[in-house]
């Protein structure tokens, strides 16, 4: 998959798009890097372009549990479009890579110019809240491999690779499962030929297998993508 530039950005008209990137920054974004916490004030948002984020909500104390990911599609930090300044997430590197960062203040200042980037948010907060509630269902009633099975898919499309960096302990983290459950949804998946495991390292050796293997939140995800923004 080639890498490209943001696809929010992408979206706006000519001259608001030279603006935004003449308030951004490129930064390179490491792995498990912390964003921001929840309740904190936003003080950058950040447009990735070949990383990607994981958004993680925690409850009393308990292990977080993955809702959401950002990657080239959208932008950590939409919610400044609410008039909201604090995130409710953690918000954690998932994938390693870069990202175009605007100052939180010279971002509003742009958002208040620009009806086209307001609108562009308006329907990426849509397509996020879609997301959240997809997770929040699929959590609760599907099992583990299908989950597994569409977290993959999630992570390369945004990892814009076949082959990208994983342990079990940070699946396990992100889906909320045990270690072990992960390990065998894993193997089940690698006995089937669709991804290879080692050392940290996985690669998808058959997405339509994988496709067919994930649950139906996948297709839900990309279809609420496409309709808003695609």
């Amino acid at each position: 998959m080639a890498v490209a530039e943001n696809h929010l950005i992408k979206l706006l008209p000519h001259k608001d798009r030279m603006r935004l990137l003449a308030i951004s920054e490129s930064v390179p974004l490491e792995l498990g890097n912390v964003l921001c916490e929840p309740g904190e004030p936003t003080r950058h948002v950040y447009f990735p372009i070949d990383s990607f984020i994981s958004l993680v909500t925690t409850i009393d104390g308990e292990p977080g549990l993955e809702v959401g990911m950002v990657g080239r599609e959208g932008m950590l930090g939409a919610h400044l479009a609410l008039g909201v300044s604090a995130i409710p997430l953690h918000a954690l590197v998932q994938g390693a890579g870069t990202a175009r960062r605007i100052k939180a203040a010279p971002f509003r200042r742009e958002l208040a110019k620009s009806r086209v980037l307001q609108l562009a948010l308006h329907r990426y907060l849509y397509v996020l809240m879609a997301q959240l509630a997809t997770s929040a269902a699929c959590t609760r009633f599907h099992s583990v491999s299908p989950r597994l099975a569409r977290w993959l898919l999630m992570s390369q499309d945004r990892a814009h690779s076949d082959r990208f960096h994983l342990t079990h302990e940070f699946v396990a983290y992100m889906l909320g499962v045990r270690r072990v459950g992960i390990t065998g949804a894993a193997s089940d998946l690698q006995r089937r030929g669709f991804i290879a495991y080692r050392r940290g390292e996985i690669t998808v050796l058959d997405r339509a297998g994988l496709e067919a293997a994930a649950c139906d939140c996948y297709a839900a995800d990309r279809l609420s993508y496409d309709r808003m923004l695609g």
